[in-house]
C-alpha cells in the first residue's frame, strides 16, 4: 500500500521520501527521468501517470503528494521574456501535472479511502501562489502556484464525500536548485514539517492552505 510523490528525485521531493520511508510509510518516488529506485512518470504526460497507475496494480493509494514543480521564470523581464512556450509549462508541471495525478491515481485514492476511512492529497504549492502576497514578479510561477491553491480546494470539496482530503502547502523558502543558497531552511527541515502537516490532515481540514510548520496561510 504505496504512498507516491511525484518529482521525488531532488530537493524537497527526495526529503519528503527519505522522511516518510524513516517514518515507517511504505513511498514510491517518481522522477521525470529515468533515476535509480524511482517510477519514470512525467506528470505533464497522461500516458506516463497512466503506466504508473498500471503498474500500482490495484492497490491502494493512502497519501498522494503533488510536488513535482518548476520555476522557469526567475528574475524574468517583464518586457521581454515570458515566452508563451514557458507559461505552458510552467502550467503544465506545477497545476494541470497536479491534476492529472490526482486523475489517474483516484481509484487508488478511493480504495485507500474504503479500507482506511481516509485517503489524502498532499499539494505541494508556495506562499508565491497566494493572491493576498502578491509583490510582483515571476508570474509564470505565481499564476501557476495560485491555479495549484485553487486546484485543491476545488478538489477537496468534490472529493470530500468519498473519503479523500486535500491539502496545500507551502513548503518554506527551502535550500534547493528552486530556492537557492540564501534560503532559510534545509529541505529536511521542511520535508519533517510537511511530513506532520500530512498527519495531521483530515476531512474536517481539508481545503486547508498552510505553511510546512502548521500556520494558516492566506490564500
Amino acid at each position: 500500500m504505496p504512498s507516491i510523490i511525484t518529482g521525488a528525485n531532488r530537493g524537497i521531493g527526495a526529503a519528503l521520501l527519505t522522511e516518510l520511508s524513516a517514518r515507517g510509510t511504505t513511498v514510491l518516488g517518481t522522477a521525470r527521468q529515468p533515476q535509480p529506485s524511482l517510477f519514470r512518470a512525467d506528470v505533464t504526460d497522461k500516458s506516463s501517470l497512466d503506466a504508473l497507475a498500471t503498474h500500482l496494480d490495484g492497490q491502494p493509494v493512502p497519501l498522494l503528494v503533488c510536488n513535482a514543480g518548476v520555476l522557469l521564470d526567475r528574475n524574468a523581464d517583464l518586457a521581454t521574456d515570458y515566452a508563451p512556450e514557458d507559461w505552458a509549462q510552467g502550467f503544465a508541471v506545477n497545476a494541470t501535472g497536479a491534476f492529472l495525478a490526482v486523475q489517474a491515481l483516484l481509484p487508488h485514492l478511493q480504495q485507500a479511502a474504503g479500507v482506511h476511512g481516509i485517503a489524502k492529497i498532499a499539494i505541494i504549492s508556495s506562499q508565491m501562489g497566494s493572491n493576498t502576497l502578491a509583490p510582483g514578479g515571476s508570474y509564470i510561477y505565481r499564476a501557476s502556484k495560485a491555479a495549484a491553491v485553487n486546484l485543491g480546494r476545488n478538489l477537496a470539496t468534490d472529493l470530500h464525500d468519498l473519503g479523500i482530503a486535500v491539502g496545500i502547502y507551502h513548503p518554506g523558502w527551502v535550500r534547493t536548485d528552486m530556492g537557492t543558497d540564501a534560503a532559510a531552511i534545509s529541505p529536511q527541515e521542511s520535508a519533517s514539517g510537511l511530513a506532520d502537516r500530512f498527519n495531521a490532515l483530515s476531512l474536517e481540514t481539508t481545503g486547508c492552505f498552510e505553511t510546512w510548520d502548521g500556520r494558516d496561510h492566506p490564500l
